[in-house]
């Protein structure tokens, strides 16, 4: 395209395109999953509580001004310090996007734990596509284990931090969906070649 105001204009519509396709292909893999175990209205209170920051905030931020509000799911009660690590390296652009990462306790658990290692390590920093690597891959586990406490998740998560303190560099989001299919795999739990984690 050339380089003026109608190629700069169609390659912003591309690109707007291009994030409204990658946004509902993940709602139809979405599609598959179990539902959250966090209700939704009670999630809608929790995005309210929200309403005071600014946004884009770190965590750190949101931990601050909201860490004590409680979050109950079926996995139990949890406050949002429980689920959101106290750093500045990990940021939100919206309430919305909060909201969703306490959608899965286990999960955002899970990748608390791995941001505060990571943390410890400037060469350990996170892209997006890598971190949606990882919680796609829990996700995948939780649906997979959900009877078995969410074993998985935990298993993945501990590998994860030891490759960090080992390293002091993130695994590839490909490695980290390799050792989850082999956890499924050795413990019994079939993965179809089609699922995410059949690699």
């Amino acid at each position: 395209m050339a380089d003026n105001k109608n190629g700069r204009e169609a390659q912003a519509r591309n690109e707007e395109r291009r994030q409204r396709e990658r946004a509902i292909a993940e709602e139809l893999e979405r599609a598959d999953e179990p539902e959250p175990p966090v209700d939704s209205t009670e999630l809608a209170s929790f995005e309210t509580e929200l309403d005071t920051l600014e946004f884009p905030a770190s965590a750190a931020t949101v931990v601050d001004a909201v860490g004590d509000y409680e979050i109950e799911s079926a996995e139990g009660t949890h406050t949002v310090a429980d689920l959101l690590p106290d750093a500045a390296v990990e940021s939100f652009d919206s309430p919305a996007e909060v909201r969703t990462r306490v959608q899965r306790p286990t999960v955002a658990g899970a990748m608390k734990r791995i941001v505060k290692a990571a943390d410890r390590y400037q060469s350990a920093s996170f892209g997006a596509s890598q971190r949606d690597g990882y919680e796609r891959t829990f996700r995948a586990l939780q649906a997979i284990d959900a009877d078995d406490d969410d074993e998985g998740i935990r298993a993945i998560a501990d590998w994860i931090i030891e490759h960090i303190h080992e390293n002091e560099t993130l695994p590839g989001s490909r490695d980290v969906r390799r050792r989850a299919s082999e956890f499924c795999r050795s413990n019994g739990y079939s993965v179809r070649n089609d699922d995410w984690l059949g690699i």
